[in-house]
């Protein structure tokens, strides 16, 4: 049996909790005190154990309970459900996924999920399904994720491996003590930085940025939105047009060379194909010289602005940041490209406080000094189908079953899904164009899904679990970005007849033989005292001392010193690039790659480069839509994570998502503050609430993601959306041939005042029920 726990503690993906209870009734997750800035969201955890949006029972789509998979797609996310028991859904799932690998293969299956269901090492959802998939016998899966698919497709052909994107970057204590100039591209969104993957034990953005200003540093925010950053007293904000940075950092880098500033023995010993660049830089090929009357022509940043720019940059010791953000557009490999570029040509990567790094702020821990060690997490154990798509390409795959397509070098082939597996995550937030998700929703045989509420993504299922919180589970938190171990202990009986994602995979185990290949013969206290085992051993062999397993799980949390070296970015490459040599073709910074060249790819040459996007306030678009709409991440969710909570909707305006305009742009349509609008192009409309404000540049709305998806009809294929998705309106087409991410910030609107009766929200709402059919179920093959 676990150890009563002294103090509850919950663990979650933005921040670690203590439970609060008055008169034996749970009322509160109050912060550890270890955190320096705490994020609210744990506000909605409560509320959302019992709001009218929970499954409490397996329900099944009312056409496929009748006829099984010859129900097809159509009707779902507006046909009702009929609740069933759990040995009637796990019979049916069982016989379903028998079916399909039996007739069509595992690779017919895919196993969709997203890392962001649960913090836990144990009740990781991804880890859950991967692993119950792969014992019986494979599934297709996705690659990448989309936070920065095209960036972790272009950082690996420049520097090796993907050093400064994901791991290994500068630490905020290096930065803070040795950088005069701090230019951030996208800024430092402090909403971004109270989430992180794997747990969050101490928010560190802030304070990191606060002690970097009080040394002295100088921060230039490069963004549309002024408060992308936070600071005291405010950074300088270059008002950029959006999706034009690689402009703005030409013309840094053409002044930089044009006027000697730029460090050629650092180009020479430490990179290779500048010249290739410099040639494009100069426009020895195309007459056209990338200068800052070029960039400013672009950007909408003057051209002395630039210049004087890139002599700060060039005069100190200068950091370049990059949001990941700017990866989500059209041509978004190109930013990564050019930031490290123009770091080369500055010379200072290596040095401390110099150089650049990514996705600062874009969640917490980017920066953090951690101890170097892997803990452990769920084995998902080995796929025998090694067939893959990059994750933000799930809409083409289901279109387009047997269609050939580019992807990093590789010529690669859609395969045809009939069974579409999704347990955790929520594709109907976080993919793009959701009118033309839709079509492809229907083109599976089979749909299951795990779930807690009735999202968009239940409601568009065949067969449905419901599955419990993290409050009604027990699980071990430790994020590699952070430096802690925390018990994540269940403070709540689990609501109605949910389970976790482990039992009810166990359950489909057993009907398809393979329950000891899944559990491995233990429950859920074995296997998160296997894990802490492990976590045990390793952090000894690293100098952590964790105690033992009831120790650990009676005080709940182990926050672990700093280690004592200062991190910095490839650090040891320039101490000596010949005996640690960069794992690129040539050992060195590619500046021109001769691998990207060989692609032949026209979207993403050998060099980074100025490609103009085909959906920008500069494009003939524009004339029609002359609105840029940016939909970044929310401040009172993660993702669409507890929409349904007390905290997201209280900072709704009349029920739905707020969009920002700035006031000259909403006076020019008559639209004032908390009017109801429709947001629209050609792709899909949806309605939202204004807010003004002059914190973004004039041209420029922006609508969060993770408003949970309300058609007006659901039974309509093009549907108003009633509650501002920005995801009706964002494109579904790939960054390029190369890294084929999400394009969402490419994306052009108009917003008009919405006259007529405003339509209510019925997100939340729990879908229509039916009563069993009457008639006899037909006999399902398999």
């Amino acid at each position: 049996m676990l150890p009563e726990p002294e103090k509850p503690t919950v663990a979650t993906h933005w921040g670690t909790y203590r439970a609060r209870w008055e008169g034996g009734e749970l009322t509160a997750l109050d912060p550890v005190a270890e955190d320096p800035d705490p994020s609210p969201i744990a506000g909605s955890m409560i509320d959302a154990l019992n709001n009218p949006s929970r499954i409490l029972r397996p329900a099944v789509r009312r056409s496929f309970l009748e006829t099984g998979h010859r129900a097809g797609g159509e009707g779902r996310g507006a046909e009702p459900f009929v609740e069933v028991t759990w040995e009637e859904a796990l019979d049916l799932a069982a016989a379903e996924l028998d079916r399909v690998r039996k007739s069509h293969g595992n690779g017919a299956i895919y196993g969709g999920s997203y890392g962001w269901a649960s913090a836990g090492r144990f009740h990781h959802a991804q880890s859950q399904i991967h692993r119950f998939l792969n014992t019986i016998g494979g599934y297709t899966r996705s690659v990448q994720n989309y936070s920065y698919a095209a960036a972790d497709a272009i950082v690996p052909h420049v520097l090796g491996d993907k050093r400064g994107l994901v791991s290994r970057h500068t630490s905020w204590d290096v930065i803070a003590k040795a950088s005069g100039l701090i230019v951030m591209f996208g800024g430092a969104p402090r909403k971004n930085a109270q989430v992180s993957s794997g747990g969050i034990a101490r928010h560190i953005v802030g304070e990191a940025i606060a002690t970097a200003q009080k040394n002295g540093a100088e921060i230039v925010s490069v963004s549309p939105i002024r408060d992308d950053t936070v600071g005291d007293p405010d950074p300088e904000w270059l008002p950029v047009r959006p999706t034009s940075d690689v402009a703005l950092m030409l013309g840094l880098a053409h002044t930089l060379a044009i006027e000697g500033l730029a460090d050629r023995a650092f180009l020479e010993r430490y990179t290779t194909g500048y010249d290739r660049f410099e040639a494009y830089l100069f426009g020895r090929h195309d007459g056209t010289p990338k200068d800052a009357d070029w960039a400013a022509s672009r950007t909408d940043i003057p051209a002395e602005t630039i210049r004087a720019l890139a002599r700060r940059m060039a005069g100190t010791r200068t950091f370049i940041m990059m949001a990941w953000s700017l990866q989500r557009a059209d041509h978004g490999e190109q930013p990564y490209f050019m930031a490290i570029t123009l770091a080369a040509m500055l010379g200072q990567i290596g040095l401390p406080g110099g150089g650049f790094g990514f996705g600062y702020a874009s969640v917490n821990g980017i920066g953090n000094d951690v101890p170097e060690m892997s803990w452990p997490s769920l084995p998902q154990g080995n796929n025998a189908i090694t067939d893959f798509i990059p994750v933000a390409r799930i809409a083409d795959m289901l279109l387009g079953p047997g269609e050939t397509y580019d992807f990093n070098g590789e010529r690669r082939r859609y395969p045809d899904i009939r069974l579409v597996y999704w347990a955790g995550g929520n594709p109907f937030h976080h993919h793009q164009d959701l009118n033309r998700l839709r079509h492809a929703w229907q083109r599976p045989e089979t749909i299951i899904v795990h779930e807690s509420w009735w999202n968009p993504l239940a409601r568009h299922a065949d067969i449905v679990f419901p599955a419990t919180t993290a409050l009604e589970r027990n699980d071990i938190a430790a994020a590699s970005r952070d430096r802690f171990i925390s018990a994540s202990h269940r403070i709540a009986e689990p609501a109605g007849e949910t389970r976790d994602d482990f039992a009810i995979f166990t359950g489909l185990a057993a009907r398809l033989k393979v329950e000891e290949a899944f559990t491995d013969g233990r429950n859920e206290e074995g296997w998160l005292r296997h894990l802490y085992g492990i976590a045990r051993q390793r952090g000894s062999e690293t100098g952590l001392d964790l105690p033992d397993f009831d120790t650990f799980w009676r005080t709940g949390l182990c926050l672990f010193p700093a280690p004592a070296k200062d991190r910095n970015l490839l650090d040891d490459f320039r101490d000596d690039p010949e005996t640690n040599p960069l794992p690129t073709p040539s050992g060195r910074i590619e500046l021109f790659s001769e691998t990207l060249d060989g692609f032949g790819y026209d979207d993403c040459p050998g060099h980074a480069a100025w490609l103009e996007p085909r959906e920008w306030l500069e494009s003939p678009a524009a004339i029609r839509f002359p609105l840029h709409l940016l939909s970044n991440q929310p401040k009172t969710r993660l993702h669409s994570q507890y929409d349904s909570g007390s905290h997201s909707r209280a900072h709704k305006l009349h029920g739905r998502e707020p969009i920002r305009m700035h006031p000259d742009d909403a006076a020019a349509r008559g639209i004032g503050d908390g009017d109801i609008v429709r947001v629209f192009n050609t792709r899909g409309a949806c309605l939202a609430a204004v807010r003004l404000s002059d914190a973004l540049r004039p041209g420029v709305v922006q609508l969060s993601t993770g408003a949970w998806y309300d058609p007006l009809d659901p039974a309509a294929p093009d549907s108003l959306d009633k509650h501002g998705n920005p995801n009706v309106l964002t494109r579904d087409e790939g960054t390029s041939r190369l890294g084929q991410g999400p394009s969402a910030q490419s994306c052009l609107v108009e917003v008009e005042r919405f006259e007529g009766e405003v339509p209510e929200i019925t997100a939340f709402d729990p879908p229509a029920f039916a009563a069993r059919p009457t008639a006899k179920t037909v006999e399902r093959e398999g």
